[in-house]
């Protein structure tokens, strides 16, 4: 059964107590880099399940957003650089 995009949710538990964290997801792209990080890693990433994964709780980061200016500043300095993002297919999928 294909979940909606709202019901693809992810879920991030740990507490004080523990260095490890629980990540629990049905976010296809997460899934994905979970998997490549368990690979090589495997002594601190490890899949609990179809959905889950064990990571060391230094992996969570909440940061501050970026303002406005950093932003500008970033894509002047990108711009400066010659780099240019990957460009994303949005042809429609077919299934």
């Amino acid at each position: 059964m294909k979940l909606s995009l709202y019901e693809q949710e992810t879920i991030i538990l740990y507490n004080q107590a523990e260095t490890t964290a629980e990540v629990y997801t049905h976010d296809p792209k997460l899934l994905e880099k979970l998997s490549r990080l368990a690979e090589k890693y495997p002594s601190q990433i490890s899949r609990k399940d179809e959905h889950s994964y064990t990571v060391p709780k230094r992996c969570v980061l909440v940061r501050e957003p970026f303002s406005e200016e950093r932003r500008a500043a970033a894509r002047e300095r990108a711009k400066a650089g010659g780099y240019m993002p990957p460009r994303r297919d949005t042809s429609p999928k077919s299934e």
